[in-house]
This record gives structure tokens, sequence and C-alpha cells, in this order.
């Protein structure tokens, strides 16, 4: 084994350190004697907070930095949430690892009522996510939906300051923080779709490095990355971009693959939805189909292509 350390490039925040430090206790594992170490760093991503991430450039401002880091040699590994990774990368730079995905749903989360629908009327819900937007609008228009950026910890210190009276996380990280019992209720698929890729822990690499390849291939999980392959398909399908208001979720079963997408409008609530079962070889065309199936059906118009 080198005596070189492995460099893992991260994000600075609380759930982005999580993440990376279990990506480098699942590699001391599977390579024992092997040194790594994370270098932490801020992105863009990070930095603007007033504004929505649509505004400023999507959640592509959270790879860049980490990206330069593996270009200039100063990162082997780049460890992100699959969710904040566009459907195409920049040239020179590989997924190379997905680890097996946690608890897909989205949480909602008060201090004062246990369910979505239980909420009063005009009842503030924080959330800049569209996506969310779009299901909370369909489910609920008479909420009054107000943008929430920043960490995990962050979302939860305006919650509890009063700004909101709940607001919606990737139940994911909550529960990687030791946040679970902040969860008061799942929005769950296949009825509230997540984020293509949700939950899912993603390991970037610059393309052709096959020593770093090999590293990683025992932290790759074949069930997760067919079913994430299949709903990044649809969300490529439908422009590719990680801040568009679109949902989706695949399942693996037995003989085949299951895959449920939607389109949203963030202002009026309206929800384009359909799903499709295929071939688990082929998971990219069927995420392909879908996405082609919806934007048969208006979709574009939503998505304002």
């Amino acid at each position: 084994m080198s005596s070189l350390p492995l460099r893992i490039a991260t994000r600075q925040s609380a759930l982005a350190l999580w993440q990376a430090e279990h990506v480098a206790q699942r590699l001391r594992a599977a390579h024992p004697g092997l040194a790594v170490e994370l270098v932490p760093m801020t992105t863009r991503g990070d930095q603007v907070l007033d504004r929505p991430l649509a505004e400023i450039g999507g959640k592509g401002l959270f790879l860049k930095e980490l990206e330069v880091a593996l270009l200039q040699q100063r990162a082997d590994i780049a460890v992100h949430s699959l969710k904040d990774v566009p459907a195409a990368l920049e040239p020179g730079f590989a997924l190379i690892a997905i680890l097996a995905r946690a608890d897909a749903a989205d949480a909602f989360v008060s201090n004062t009522h246990a369910a979505l629908l239980d909420l009063p009327r005009r009842a503030r819900v924080g959330t800049s996510s569209l996506r969310r937007q779009a299901q909370l609008r369909a489910l609920r228009p008479d909420l009054e939906l107000l943008d929430l950026r920043g960490n995990v910890n962050t979302r939860l210190a305006r919650l509890d300051g009063g700004h909101y009276d709940a607001i919606v996380l990737a139940a994911a990280g909550l529960e990687r923080l030791g946040l679970a019992a902040r969860i008061r209720s799942r929005l769950a698929a296949p009825d509230w779709l997540p984020a293509p890729g949700q939950a899912a822990i993603a390991v970037e690499a610059r393309a052709g490095d096959t020593r770093i390849s090999a590293l990683l291939a025992p932290l790759h999980d074949a069930e997760t990355d067919v079913v994430v392959r299949a709903e990044r398909a649809f969300n490529a399908a439908l422009g590719g971009s990680c801040t568009l208001p679109v949902g989706a979720w695949a399942v693996l079963g037995e003989h085949e693959l299951h895959l449920y997408g939607l389109v949203g409008d963030a202002v009026r609530g309206t929800l384009l939805r359909a799903d499709l079962a295929g071939t688990a070889q082929a998971p990219e065309a069927l995420g392909q189909l879908l996405g082609a199936m919806l934007l048969r059906e208006g979709a574009a118009a939503l998505l304002g292509q």
C-alpha cells in the first residue's frame, strides 16, 4: 500500500464531513494500512445563502471547487450527495463509486404539528427546492412557502427560532447527523417523489485514474447504481439540472426495474406524473423513455423549455 494518503475533497458542512468520513472509514476497512485524510473546503454554493440556488447557478456550485482540487492534484477523490451532482459531469471527471442508498424520503419537520396535512391554513413552510415546492403546492395550495438555505443545523435553527411552522429536509441527512428524532413524518415515494439520486453518496475522481478506481471498487453498491442511473437518466432527458422541479424514484424488483417520475410547477402546484417498468439491464433507457413520455404530455412547458 502506498505511503501517500488518499485525500478526500469535501465541503465543510457537518453533513458533508460525515459523508466524507464515512467513505474514509469504509476505505480504511477495505484496505488496512491505507492512510486517508479529508481536505475540507467551502464552495460558492455554501457561501451564497441569500438567493435561491436556481438563481446563482444550481447545485453544481457545490462541486466546482472540489473538482478544481482534483484537477490540481490537491485531492484524489471528492465525496458528494448524489442529488447535488448534475446529470452530466464536466469533461475529465467520472463517478467511480455509488454507495448503498439510505432512506430516500423527505422529512416533514415541525415543532408544533405532526404531519403536513395537520398544518393550519397559511402556515409557513421553509424550503428552497422547486421540486418540494411543487409537491407542497399540489397538496396544500394554501400554505405560505418561504425560502430556506444553509446547512442542516442552520435550517433547524431557523425553524426553532420561529421563522417557519415547518420545514422539509432530506430524511437521510437528518439520520446521518443523529437528528432522526426531529422527523415528525416522512414524505415518501411513490406518493411524494425525492430528487433523483437522493440519499446516495457518490465518489468522483479524475477520469481514467485506474488506481483510485480500484481502491473505491469495494464501496460500490450495484443495486443502488442501477436505480440511480434510471433516475438520473430521467432527469437528463428533462434537461439535466439539479434545480429543476423534477422528482424520480426507482425500485429494483426481482424481475424488473420500476421508475416513477414527476415534473412540477413550483408556482401553481401543477404536477405531471408517470411511471414505467423495464429491464434492470438498461436503466438509462428506461429513464429516457419516461422523460420522453412526460415531455410529450407537456413537461416542457412546466420546465420553461
